[in-house]
């Protein structure tokens, strides 16, 4: 098996845990009664597609919540509230985890995500003993960054240029069996796992 120098982490899933009823209950709380439909049937299209590939802002997206909601008067703060209700939060021994992965490995972490949950992450999710996200990865590669999303090959090629990195020599890790499949496809090998499952096989 080829020497692993390089690790891409997934963040929702793999990282952070996630609650999507938590996440239900705030939006319904809230009067965003027509986005608990989104939420429950994990539908990526439209306001949260935009959202996350960086084709709309979090002042668009709230608007958006209210128009589609019909009756919902929420602040721009009380939904971003209640979309973050989905990220419950980074377990403790998975920071140290990476903190310890440091000195063996380069790391870069690579999530369909929102500037909405990533500004979560980055403010109140990573801190560990005086760390920050910046501690732990060389970069952060963000759909609503790169305007694309996993698994469309073009992602996975531009986090590998950038780095440096050379795809036989990288471990993905991904709690989506198709992001997975699609970064084999380019060569890299591939970890499918939820929550803690990584800490005992990287």
């Amino acid at each position: 098996m080829q020497e692993i120098k390089n690790i891409i982490f997934d963040f929702g899933g793999v990282l952070v845990d996630l609650d999507k009823h938590r996440c239900i209950e705030a939006f319904d709380s809230i009067g965003a009664h027509e986005i608990v439909r989104y939420v429950d049937e994990c539908r990526q299209e439209d306001l949260f597609h935009d959202l996350e590939v960086g084709n709309t802002g979090v002042d668009e997206f709230c608007n958006e919540v209210r128009r589609v909601s019909e009756g919902c008067n929420a602040t721009d703060g009380d939904i971003c509230e209640a979309w973050n209700a989905l990220l419950t939060g980074i377990p403790e021994q998975r920071l140290e985890k990476l903190a310890s992965l440091k000195d063996r490995y380069r790391m870069v972490l690579l999530s369909n995500t929102n500037p909405i949950h990533w500004d979560k992450a980055v403010n109140g999710l990573f801190g560990h003993k005086g760390m920050d996200v910046d501690d732990y990865f060389e970069n952060t590669f963000l759909s609503y960054r790169m305007h694309m999303l996993k698994p469309d090959p073009q992602i996975y090629g531009k986090v590998l240029m950038e780095s440096g990195m050379t795809a036989y020599e990288t471990l993905f890790i991904d709690d989506s069996p198709v992001n997975c499949a699609a970064a084999s496809e380019l060569g890299m090998m591939s970890m499918n796992v939820i929550g803690d499952e990584w800490l005992y096989r990287v």
